[in-house]
């Protein structure tokens, strides 16, 4: 070693460096199985923290041989039916050692209640385990949409997780207030700030006000409280936000509740960056915003995450590779490790611009926060759809800016010209997920429930059930649930059965909401409706268990405004059931908004219910995120257009869906025009080919 080399050393061993964050990967696909393999290969690349994506039917409380599982098996994360999944997924995985981070809102208790019967068996003491269920059920009925239950008993059921693990679990982060969602769907720095934290009040005053609850441990649950936020591409006002949550949340603890312990009133938080901004188009420019978004929640020591997680640069287009989530944890592992950034105190103390736009943006959070307070608090606005359609309004104005180029995209609305990406060369740039998961899916479970003691389960949900509608904890009989072979579908149904089941408002049929459409669109449907003798009518259908459905609203909203007659009845719709509403509205034109992955086996279902209505004849349009090669799959199946996130100026959609309905009536006039010439005894009409008579 060189003498310079050796000083360089000496220098480094002087500077005392923080921590680094968590560093983790959002990750879960298909099987328990190929997701341990996943997680467990992501581990030795240097990962420190798991973050466990579940698929739709585990996050809404379904098993995979269920009529609205169908297609959503492993899409979106992995499948977890019943103990012995979870025990696969975690084979080999020391959960004494791991900090795990479960993305699961509706059926946390469930699924927090399967990781600690696994813990258990692993011999793992729960009181050490570490790791966070996200468990924000209010964010979900604005934005995410993997609500099962009212409002109401929701909210029981995070507290009950709560006061469970602040007991048994002290070192669990029973909740993360999600603010992550509501940016996706469309909220400003102002309403991401206010809306989190009116949900984290509405939480920790359903704790304090329970008749059960020992006052004296409330610090402790107040600490227990984490966040999980998103960061854009507005770099400043970014950085801004977090100091201003943290801030804001420290004059919560105290001036709200009390708390005096500087330690107990931390702002903890971890973060996915924005996956709304990713591009289809030129999707290379993703790394470049990813890493940008990433130093807006890791500069400012003062607000730095405690925990990060990235999304890959191809999420515009599909499931990202293990290489593609590689490539975002490097991402980090260079900035943690490779910089000095840990070596220095908040860089940004002492700014007066940013000093300037935390305090504005703090101001305005009060504001909004007594307005929410007003209203009755977060679930009461939630309930009346207030949150919801302020939420659709910012969205819209978002989309607007970005359509008329106020809002610059770049390879978007500008720059579009470019170099064809060798990253999306060839076949394999996303992975994808084999139909066949879903039939080995339900032939697992309906193993697992042949080998299982019914006795044993059919009293663990009677237990449930009695726990359910006494109001007592459901975290210790679900654990005896899980260890009993309860599946997923049979907790959430037997709860269903209890609580009910919800349809929150979906903020389209609000009439104060606008989307700010162009005339020329207006003119167009005006036109169509002259030629049908009536107002177009266009069904929006979300199929399957996907509740993403910022885009469909915004579609409908777009549709209302230039002139369509719009039905869209939300979220979680069966094939029937939008092909029923088809026939009741008389629609002429049927678009699909899929977003899980799922696209392939709900088109061909909703197709296949068309034609045995003998309504074959209705157009079907389709929206998602779709690769080229489903695009030629549901394109033989006679979808007549396809869109997908390049595809993002909604007049130009509105155009589309007209000329469908035209080209559709075209159709209809030659096929009665060829009915009319056979009945006068004329030949028919032969397209493409010359007539021989």
């Amino acid at each position: 070693m060189t003498r310079n080399a050796s000083a360089t050393e000496a220098q480094r061993e002087e500077v005392k460096r923080d921590k680094p964050w968590l560093i983790r990967t959002y990750a879960g696909h298909s099987s328990a199985v190929e997701s341990n393999k996943l997680y467990r290969g992501n581990l030795a690349k240097g990962q420190t923290g798991l973050s466990v994506a579940f698929d739709l039917p585990t996050q809404t409380g379904y098993d995979p041989d269920h009529e609205l599982a169908r297609g959503e098996v492993g899409k979106v994360g992995v499948s977890i039916a019943h103990l012995g999944d979870m025990r696969m997924l975690f084979d080999q995985i020391p959960l004494a050692q791991m900090n795990t981070s479960m993305t699961i809102n509706a059926t946390a208790p469930w699924l927090l209640s399967l990781y600690l019967a696994v813990a258990e068996e692993q011999g793992a003491p729960i009181a050490a385990l570490q790791g966070t269920t996200q468990n924000d059920i209010i964010k979900e009925y604005l934005s995410r949409g993997t609500y099962v239950f009212p409002p109401k008993p929701s909210l029981r059921l995070t507290k009950d997780v709560i006061l469970f693990t602040t007991k048994e679990v002290p070192k669990w982060n029973p909740m993360n207030v999600c603010s992550y969602h509501l940016q996706e769907a469309g909220a400003t720095p102002v309403q991401e700030l206010s809306y989190a934290l009116a949900i984290a009040i509405a939480v920790l005053d359903t704790v304090r006000d329970d008749p059960e609850f020992d006052e004296a441990s409330f610090a402790d649950v107040f600490s227990r409280i984490s966040f999980f936020v998103n960061a854009g591409m507005r770099f400043v006002t970014e950085i801004c936000k977090m100091r201003a949550f943290a801030e804001l949340w420290d004059e919560i603890a105290q001036e709200r509740y009390g708390i005096t312990e500087a330690k107990k009133r931390i702002f903890r938080y971890g973060v996915q960056v924005n996956s709304l901004g990713l591009t289809e188009q030129q999707p290379e420019n993703n790394v470049h915003r990813i890493l940008i978004e990433m130093l807006a929640v890791t500069l400012s020591k003062r607000a730095r995450a405690r925990a990060v997680q990235l999304p890959a640069w191809n999420e515009a287009l599909g499931l990202p590779r293990p290489w593609d989530q590689q490539w975002s944890m490097r991402m980090q592992q260079i900035l943690a490790f490779e910089t000095d950034l840990l070596e220095y105190e908040d860089i940004f103390d002492g700014s007066k611009v940013i000093e300037a736009r935390v305090e504005a943006l703090k101001e305005q959070t009060r504001s909004e926060l007594k307005r929410i307070a007003e209203l009755g608090g977060a679930v009461s606005a939630v309930e009346a759809g207030e949150l919801k359609r302020a939420l659709v309004e910012s969205n819209a104005r978002r989309i607007s800016a970005i359509e008329s180029g106020d809002q610059v995209v770049v390879g978007v609305n500008k720059w579009q010209q470019g170099e064809p990406s060798p990253l999306t060369a060839g076949e394999g740039a996303i992975f994808t997920v084999s139909e066949t998961v879903e039939m080995e899916a339900e032939a697992r479970i309906r193993e697992w429930r042949q080998k299982r003691d019914d006795n044993a389960v059919g009293k663990a949900l009677d237990d449930l059930e009695q726990a359910a509608r006494s109001g007592a904890n459901i975290m210790p009989v679900s654990i005896a649930a899980a260890q009993a072979g309860v599946t997923t579908g049979e907790w959430g149904q037997r709860l269903r059965e209890v609580f009910g089941e919800y349809r929150a408002p979906t903020g389209v049929t609000l009439e104060t909401v606008t989307s700010g459409a162009a005339e020329d669109a207006r003119l167009l449907i005006a036109d169509l409706g002259e030629r049908l003798g009536e107002t177009p009518k266009l069904v929006v259908g979300k199929p399957g268990l996907d509740g993403h459905s910022n885009g469909a609203e915004q579609i409908a909203l777009r549709a209302r405004d230039v002139g369509f007659d719009v039905t869209y009845d939300g979220i979680r719709q069966t094939p029937a059931e939008i092909v029923a509403k088809a026939k009741s509205t008389g629609a002429h034109v049927i678009g699909l908004s899929i977003l899980s992955g799922s696209h392939v086996p709900l088109v061909r279902d909703v197709k296949a219910k068309l034609r045995e209505a003998g309504l074959d004849h209705i157009p079907v349009v389709v929206g998602g995120i779709i690769s080229t090669d489903d695009e030629l799959v549901l394109k033989n199946m006679g979808v007549t257009a396809i869109y997908t996130p390049k595809d993002y100026i909604l007049d130009t959609i509105m155009v589309g869906l007209a000329k469908v309905v035209s080209r559709s009536l075209d159709k209809r006039d030659a096929e009665r025009a060829d009915t009319e010439a056979g009945v006068r005894g004329a030949a028919p009409r032969n397209e493409g080919a010359e007539t021989v008579y």
